[in-house]
């Protein structure tokens, strides 16, 4: 007898969150205009990155560490539904609750039947990117529930109204000073003489915080890991407002992608060593929470996880980007991504920013879905993220992969498009040496395009893709192959003849 996990049969694409309503091209625009935010993102980024290369750089089986995590995802994967089941069954054996959501609308709806029953209107939250996915905060707030994050940066976000623009350090677009004035903008009680030193700010989101800690009834999480064989949910963090969460309120709801399972609690040691070097830049993080179900007398009593599919069976289905599914969420591929550090995470359009999110979005929605199309070309393919990714997910090489599904997508049934004639053309010219040649003949042309600056702004078509982010030089007067000819021509046998003598 099979156990229906409520997850399609054929691949469902994802809701929420993850879809861009802009190109990548246009917004990151925009962004590179903001001075203050590209000053923010580099100090930012570089400061993290420094920290773990040097973390890294003490331990010598740090690459075999990758190899381990690696091989540990390639094998969740392998195994998805098998490992569901078995989860199931130790987390509900020891008192939890399981709900099964196929996407963003049904996980909303299940967290918010379970608030419902316990009578509350407002509940506190731990820092989680599945609830950010499906958009949890603002469907809550439609409902009348108020959602107070309770992770420093998400607090800062949430107060000003904003996004989070990284996947470790939601807020990292900001500096102090903006934290600050955020603060006696929108922080209920907060001294008005409050100035941007770290050590005032935290005091003061405590202070605030506190009161939440305290009275709220229900917590939403995230989970970092969930262990198959004990039916054990973790969260790692570095501020202890997660363990506030995760044992004051009687009622706790998970939300929590299906691809976070690991199998054994062996492998969870590989990934303790993993995530908090490649994330924060630490040896150890601060606060790991581990919790298996209900306790009586210690913690929440009410337990319940909510898995959500999203467009994850859709990535799991596409044998070449599968693999995007092994990210740990560490960030480690942003803090390296030259394009990333000066556009920012918001123009990225989806929770997932980063290189990461380049091809994570696209997978779970769909290279169709409004502008996520745009999302693979936005990378230099330079390859520093594979090298830091502590899985070694191959980025580079599902970009180029996402791309060519996109040109596919576009390719004409039965009118050709601009793309196929391109490529038929270039397959002509290619073919023989006799037909590029030809082709060369019209340099001139180039050279009389680019006119008085040398340079061609603008092409027509689909070329403008090209020239949109950069110029074309003039063309030289003559090809290569013209030069070679002339440079390398065979000597007459009269001149031979003379140089012999000679």
């Amino acid at each position: 007898m099979s156990t229906y996990l409520g997850m399609p049969m054929l691949p469902a694409y994802g809701r929420g969150n993850l879809n861009a309503v802009e190109s990548f091209p246009s917004a990151a625009r925009k962004e590179l205009a903001n001075e203050q935010l590209r000053a923010n993102l580099g100090h930012a980024t570089h400061t993290i990155r420094d920290k773990r290369l040097r973390v890294v750089g003490e331990l010598p089986d740090w690459e075999d560490l990758r190899d381990a995590g690696s091989a540990v995802k390639e094998s969740v994967m392998a195994r998805l539904p098998e490992l569901l089941e078995q989860f199931e069954a130790n987390f509900t054996a020891r008192g939890g609750v399981i709900h099964w959501a196929r996407d963003a609308d049904e996980a909303n709806e299940i967290v918010r039947d379970l608030i419902r029953a316990e009578g509350v209107d407002e509940v506190v939250k731990v820092k989680s990117m599945a609830t950010q996915e499906i958009g949890l905060n603002e469907y809550l707030e439609e409902q009348g529930i108020a959602a107070y994050e309770t992770d420093l940066a998400e607090l800062i976000v949430q107060l000003d109204h904003d996004k989070p623009s990284h996947i470790l350090v939601p807020a990292i677009h900001k500096n102090r000073t903006q934290v600050r004035d955020i603060f006696l903008r929108e922080m209920p009680g907060v001294d008005p003489e409050l100035t941007n030193e770290p050590a005032k700010l935290a005091e003061a989101a405590r202070s605030h915080l506190r009161r939440k800690f305290l009275s709220a009834k229900v917590a939403v999480s995230g989970a970092n890991f969930a262990i198959a064989d004990a039916g054990t949910l973790a969260v790692v963090e570095s501020e202890g407002n997660g363990r506030m969460c995760l044992t004051l309120p009687e009622t706790l709801i998970t939300v929590m992608g299906v691809e976070k399972l690991l199998p054994t609690w062996q492998d969870l040691e590989v990934f303790m060593q993993l995530l908090p070097r490649s994330s924060t830049g630490e040896r150890m993080n601060p606060y790991t929470s581990l919790w298996t179900g209900v306790t009586e007398g210690d913690g929440p009593q009410n337990v319940h996880l909510v898995l959500v599919d999203n467009g994850r069976s859709a990535a799991l289905a596409d044998e070449m980007g599968r693999s995007a599914l092994h990210c740990i969420r560490c960030s480690a591929c942003m803090n390296v991504c030259p394009v990333y550090e000066r556009t920012g995470g918001h123009a990225y359009g989806s929770t997932y920013p980063g290189p990461i999110g380049a091809i994570l979005s696209p997978l779970m929605t769909g290279i169709k879905s409004e502008e996520n199309n745009s999302l693979p070309y936005a990378s230099s393919l330079c390859g520093a993220c594979y090298d830091a990714c502590p899985v070694k997910i191959n980025i580079p090489e599902i970009l180029v992969h996402l791309r060519s599904v996109d040109v596919d997508s576009k390719r004409g049934k039965k009118v050709p498009t601009q793309m196929d004639l391109l490529m038929k053309g270039a397959s002509w010219a290619f073919s023989r040496g006799r037909n590029l040649g030809l082709l060369e003949k019209g340099l001139p042309l180039g050279k009389l395009a680019a006119g008085r600056k040398h340079k061609i702004t603008k092409l027509p078509g689909i070329a403008a893709g090209w020239t949109q982010s950069r110029d074309i030089p003039a063309p030289p007067a003559q090809s290569f192959r013209d030069w070679w000819a002339k440079e390398h021509e065979a000597p007459s046998a009269d001149a031979a003849q003379r140089e012999k003598q000679a």
